[in-house]
């Protein structure tokens, strides 16, 4: 038994001690987080309103080719990039073709002198460039199941981060890596930190950006503590409702590919009309929620607000770095709304967007190989962009 005396003193020295740890803890901090955490949010402001080049250094295992890749995206689309209004580029590599080209070897030896002039091609059109790692899924099974894996991630990011420290680091950003398909959120919150070490090992002044683990939705962002490191922007993607922004895809949900000139917002006039074009009650069940579940700009604006408050609770800044709608199958109008619905929602917020993507089947641009780009003015509209 303890005597009240004796308690309320034990009480005290509790409650003093408390007192006295609390700014030992916040000590233990790295020295230069509040300084990093100014810079973090100062970059942020190159990445308000970005364009992703995909499927040119990445997304094409079958050919990384010059000749390929100089006809694929080239410099005339890099300056189209700047005069459309986008600040900053996200620039996705397959880590395969990129270990070749660090170590100038294999089949694409050129690789990293050809990236090189991407890299150096944007800034000198005054864009902000996201070097972001975007690895096929076999990669990212040896990253997600194998300590080897990880530290062969480890290794590239500690020499690609070194090999960009001498760029611009205002212009320059490193993001660890896309959507990298890891379910256990603590074995990717380990990986992320070693490679965030690793690039600041190598590259002492550039921001890095870090991601959640699985798809690097809000559900999967939420589930991570901010890294010690304070020059970090923290990344999600959003596509929701998938039912909308994946009409027509083949890779997904198996039923998407049914489904064309789904409208947005979700009308119930159409319900039924739409909800016939799938075969199967279960998928029409499943699809049927794209009405049920209260779709709309509201919804959408929460959905990020969640984001904004976990950027808000722990004091980082944010960017989206992918949204859009897959345009082969959507109705053209429905696709603008959807995307000007999402952008002014991050907008709202504060948070930088980097729409997918600049020529794919998101795009902002109509291209053919070795031609001109054609611009999709709509698109441009939907996005709030003046030019230049």
């Amino acid at each position: 038994m303890i005597y009240p005396a004796r308690r309320n003193a034990i009480l005290f020295i509790c409650a003093l001690a408390v007192c006295v740890c609390l700014p030992a803890v916040a000590l233990a901090q790295p020295a230069d987080r509040a300084a990093g955490l100014r810079t973090a949010f100062a970059r942020a402001q190159h990445l308000r309103h970005g364009i992703n080049a995909s499927e040119w250094f990445a997304q094409s295992a079958s050919d990384y080719s010059a000749a390929r890749t100089s006809a694929y995206t080239d410099d005339s689309d890099i300056a189209l990039m700047a005069k459309l209004g986008f600040d900053n580029v996200r620039l996705s590599i397959d880590p395969v073709p990129l270990e070749q080209g660090l170590d100038h070897s294999g089949q694409y030896p050129d690789f990293l002198d050809r990236l090189d002039h991407a890299v150096d091609t944007m800034i000198a059109n005054g864009l902000a460039v996201q070097v972001d790692i975007h690895p096929e899924e076999a990669y990212k099974q040896e990253v997600r199941n194998s300590n080897d894996g990880v530290e062969r991630f480890v290794m590239l990011w500690r020499r690609l981060a070194a090999h960009y420290a001498n760029r611009n680091p205002d212009l320059v950003f490193f993001e660890i890596m896309n959507e990298p398909e890891v379910s256990d959120p603590y074995r990717w919150a380990g990986i992320q930190a070693a490679a965030a070490a690793a690039i600041r090992e190598s590259a002492p002044a550039n921001t890095i950006i870090a991601t959640g683990p699985n798809w690097s939705g809000i559900q999967d962002l939420v589930t991570q503590h901010p890294l010690p490191d304070g020059n970090v922007i923290y990344n999600f993607h959003f596509y929701e409702p998938h039912e909308f922004t994946h009409q027509g895809a083949s890779w997904g949900g198996v039923w998407w590919i049914y489904t064309h000139n789904i409208p947005w917002p979700p009308n119930e006039n159409t319900m039924n009309q739409d909800l016939s074009q799938i075969p199967g009650a279960a998928d029409r069940y499943a699809f049927e929620h794209y009405w049920l579940d209260g779709w709309g700009p509201h919804r959408i604006k929460l959905e990020i607000d969640a984001a904004a408050a976990w950027g808000k609770n722990n004091g980082v800044p944010l960017i989206c770095n992918e949204f859009g709608a897959y345009r082969q199958f959507s109705d053209p109008a429905s696709r603008m709304n959807w995307i000007r619905d999402t952008r002014t929602a991050l907008e709202s917020d504060l948070i930088g967007w980097t729409m997918w993507d600049y020529r794919g089947g998101f795009g902002v641009v109509w291209k053919q190989p070795g031609q001109p780009a054609k611009v999709d003015e709509q698109v441009v509209d939907a996005l709030g962009l003046k030019g230049k």
